[in-house]
């Protein structure tokens, strides 16, 4: 067939959904919804694993945490009674070492909220100590100026790395590093500033990630020395600066109207190993010597975030696929839609299919004319579809708090399926309307 025919059969088909446009609409709505929920639903199961990374690298690589807790008292117990154990310290970090000789890095990390201050201005502020090889360990960078030395992190000096936020919240418009800023009663110098980081509300709530950017950081060394130590400090002591540990809210926990004291040297052990093989048998040694050395008391955790996780991305997959197959059943309802209605137009129009063929068509301009028909109503549900979903996309992250990602692989796929859909369904109709007999449909009223 010539490329004439071709082109006038299109303007056939063309002339006739104009004359008919709203029933062309309302015979794609099946398609524009089908597409825009594929699309949406894809959006929302990428912004998830987007997300999913993005906490992955907030945690680290092959990380183990060790963290700190208070374990319940029983009512017949108190403090005194209880099975003794020192707690998270720098000993057991220093065991660890020993025990795993092949980790990539160790670090502890110990938290408490103090009053920060610098060119007049305060903020409330968690001070952060750490190992020298906290930032490679957990992802981040420093952006200005330097990391801790060996030196620094022994000698525990009094210096500092701080978040994006506190940067600009004291030193709008001045370069920090070399500046100094005062945390507690403690002056520490600026050595450097770390990079911007975005933590999502889940990923602060689900894995207790905290605001990075609102952090100062500062060697271990230097505040068990120079800010507070927990577990050289008395109970009497304790009771004494008792207003100043209510800012610690982390660990406070009541029990029938007694706190217990937090005797934690260390609220976090941070491990990371060489494999993610070697993750699940590595916290199990982990486990043991820390039973060893806490007396059997369980007032530690060991959680591994990456396979946790993991496990978490593929639930979600699992689920963002459950979706895609609901959206893509649309496209079948708007496919078989547009087949309905297309037969109806078979039966709407014999005469003029008679009339064509008196006139000299040929059965194959026919089929060509109905198939142009329900690929051009693919056409347009597909491109409404695409702008629909990409907007239900947009909609759902600005005001829903649903991150999203509209992938340019999931606009093409969801569009070529919508136009397949139509030609898959538009067959059936097409070849109904070739196989009309003239004669018969010239004389049907």
């Amino acid at each position: 067939m010539n490329h004439e025919r071709h082109i006038a059969n299109f303007r056939v088909a063309w002339t006739a959904i104009r004359s008919n446009t709203f029933r062309a609409i309302l015979t794609a709505l099946g398609i524009i919804f089908g597409v825009a929920a594929v699309i949406a639903m894809l959006a929302i199961g990428n912004g998830a694993q987007k997300e999913l990374l993005d906490q992955m690298k907030l945690i680290g690589v092959n990380n183990i945490e060790i963290t700190s807790i208070l374990p319940e008292l029983k009512p017949e117990e108190d403090e005194n009674s209880k099975k003794f154990s020192p707690g998270l310290t720098l000993q057991d970090l220093e065991s660890i070492k020993k025990v795993l000789p092949n980790i990539q890095g160790i670090s502890p990390e110990i938290e408490i909220k103090l009053t920060s201050m610098a060119n007049g201005i305060k903020s409330q502020n968690k001070i952060i100590g750490v190992g020298r090889e906290y930032f490679k360990i957990k992802n981040f960078k420093i952006v200005k100026g330097q990391s801790f030395s060996s030196y620094q992190i022994e000698q525990a000096a009094p210096v500092c790395i701080i978040g994006k936020s506190v940067e600009t919240k004291l030193f709008s418009g001045k370069n920090p590093i070399g500046k100094m800023v005062k945390c507690g009663n403690v002056w520490l110098t600026i050595i450097g500033v770390l990079n911007q980081k975005r933590v999502s509300q889940s990923a602060q709530s689900e894995l207790g990630i905290r605001d990075l950017n609102s952090d100062i950081y500062i060697p271990s060394k230097t505040l068990l020395t120079r800010i507070r130590n927990r577990n050289l400090v008395s109970s009497a002591a304790m009771q004494a600066n008792n207003e100043e540990e209510e800012e610690e809210e982390s660990f406070a926990q009541q029990n029938e109207n007694k706190v217990q004291r937090n005797y934690h040297q260390l609220d976090k052990i941070i491990v990371q190993v060489n494999k993610t093989e070697e993750l699940s048998k590595s916290s199990e040694i982990l486990g043991r010597l820390l039973k060893r050395k806490h007396n059997g008391v369980t007032d530690y955790e060991v959680s591994v975030p990456e396979l946790m996780l993991k496990q978490q991305k593929k639930i979600k997959e699992k689920f963002s696929f459950l979706l895609i197959a609901i959206a893509a059943i649309s496209l079948i309802v708007g496919g078989i839609g547009i087949m309905n209605i297309m037969l109806a137009s078979v039966f709407e129009r014999i005469k003029e299919i008679g009339l064509r063929i008196a006139l000299g068509a040929f059965k194959s301009d026919i089929v060509l004319q109905f198939l142009y028909e329900a690929v051009l109503i693919s056409i347009t549900g597909g491109v409404l579809g695409v702008i629909l979903g990409i907007g239900i996309s947009f909609v759902a992250s600005a005001f829903f708090g649903v991150e999203t990602l509209v992938s340019i692989w999931s606009v093409v796929i969801s569009f070529l399926v919508a136009v397949s859909t139509g030609l898959l369904f538009g067959i059936a109709p097409a070849r109904k309307a070739a196989q009309q007999d003239p004669i018969t449909s010239l004389r049907h009223e």
